[in-house]
Order: structure tokens, then C-alpha cells, then sequence
């Protein structure tokens, strides 16, 4: 569970554990609604940071999962089922919301940035991640790995973006995972293992420090190629964060 959040290779949640602490002072006390919990590591994850999470997912089987996590950590998380395009919350509910690998398996956009706009309190923020649809390296592995992807999966455009600044004109981005993406190349030539056989994404969080020294100059570079527009367009994922507008 930690080490979506804390192995070097979890760039993206590093990136918005510093978002969070950078705008919300901590996530202590914080009213956090995690959307599409999946098995409950990323409510957990927050709880144990002292947030008070409501995680919502379609499943209720997922719900039960993630309650079950929290407890076996300690920690109490608010469930509820519930579509992320229509939410069962009072306007105005959290300080923050948090989507992770979840919207590009939803249909429509515009209806789940309106609702997490609606559900955050003024000046609450919303982080999120999800994979882009531009890099060939990635589309080769999407093509190869048939049968550990659903059918629901349609990577970001930055059509996406716009529809998020509809909402959340302040909305930001930033990319990831460009000459990284050479441990996928890694895994496939010199690991020998099949996208179908173990999901890469999965695999990048059982790296350490000591078997990444090789790729640690690769988190330099993509340092400077993911703030170059055109290329950054090439990343593997993509963050997205944004504010809810103060009242005057």
C-alpha cells in the first residue's frame, strides 16, 4: 500500500503528497473524497496521514475491500457507492479530491469535474492521474497487453484539460514517465516478461533504490522533457490539479 505513495518509482503520488502539503497545510484533519477507490490503498493510505476520507467506487465489493484495509491499518474510511459522475454529497462537502487511474475509464468528463466542482468547498482542491494517449512506446504495450486491460480504457487527450478548465480555470498539469519508460523496455528485453503475464505498472512499485541506480539519471532528464511542449505530450502519465474559486 506504501509504496504507491512512497517507492521512488511513484512519481505521480510523490508529486501530489508535495501538492497537498503545498496547498492544503498537511492532510491532518483534511475532509478528503477519494474517487473510484478501487481496493482502498489510497484512502488508507491518507487516513493514516490523519485525513478523513469518504471513498466512493461502482463496486460494492470494492467498498468492502477498502473498509477491510483501512481496519486491518487502524483506520476508519468512509464508505459510499456511487457513480463519480453523479455524487450522493452535500455541495460543498471536502477539502479536496482525489482521483487516481480512474477517469480515462469514464465516458463522460464534463459530468465528473462538474460534480467533484460541486462537492469541494471553496478554494478546495482536486489532484488526479491518469495515463495520456500520445506516446507509440506505451501504444505498443496497450496492444500487447490484451488480457490485463478492460474495455472501458480510453487514455487522456488533452481535450480532457479543457474540459477540467471549464470548472477549474486554474487547472494545471504535469507529465511523467518519458526516457523512464526505458524500465518498461527493460522488463520486455532483458527481464523477459510479457505484458500479459505481470502488469508493468504493478511491477514498477517492487523497485528499490539499490536496483534503480541505472535510472535515476533518466528521472533527471525527464525533468527538463516534461516541461518542453510537444514532447512532454509524450509522457506515460499525466497529473492533473486545479482549485475550486474562492467566494467574493
Amino acid at each position: 500500500m506504501r509504496e504507491a505513495f512512497e517507492a521512488p518509482t511513484a512519481l505521480e503520488n510523490r508529486f501530489i503528497l508535495d501538492l497537498m502539503d503545498r496547498h492544503l497545510g498537511g492532510l491532518a484533519d483534511t475532509q478528503i473524497l477519494d474517487l473510484g477507490c478501487g481496493l482502498g490503498e489510497s484512502s488508507t493510505y491518507f487516513a493514516l496521514r490523519g485525513a478523513r476520507v469518504t471513498a466512493t467506487d461502482v463496486s460494492g465489493h470494492m467498498l468492502r475491500v477498502t473498509s477491510a484495509v483501512a481496519g486491518l491499518h487502524g483506520v476508519r474510511v468512509r464508505t459510499s457507492l456511487a457513480s463519480a459522475e453523479r455524487l450522493p454529497f452535500r455541495s460543498g462537502s471536502f477539502d479536496a479530491v482525489y482521483i487516481a487511474n480512474a477517469i480515462h475509464h469514464l465516458p463522460r468528463h464534463e459530468d465528473l469535474f462538474r460534480e467533484m466542482h460541486r462537492v469541494l468547498r471553496p478554494g478546495g482542491w482536486f489532484f488526479s492521474w491518469d495515463p495520456l494517449a500520445y506516446n507509440p512506446v506505451i501504444n505498443l504495450y496497450r496492444r500487447m497487453a490484451t488480457e490485463v486491460r478492460t474495455e472501458d480504457e480510453e487514455p487522456l487527450r488533452f481535450e480532457t484539460l479543457k474540459r477540467a478548465k471549464q470548472w477549474f480555470p486554474e487547472t494545471r498539469f504535469r507529465s511523467f514517465w518519458i526516457a523512464t519508460l526505458a524500465l518498461f523496455i527493460k522488463y520486455y528485453l532483458v527481464d523477459r516478461i510479457h505484458p500479459n503475464d505481470e502488469r508493468y505498472w504493478k511491477l514498477i512499485y517492487r523497485e528499490t533504490e539499490g536496483s534503480l541506480r541505472w535510472w535515476r539519471p533518466l528521472v533527471l532528464a525527464d525533468r527538463l522533457l516534461t516541461r518542453i511542449p510537444g514532447v512532454r505530450a509524450l509522457a506515460w502519465n499525466i497529473v492533473l490539479w486545479g482549485r475550486k474559486e474562492q467566494k467574493k
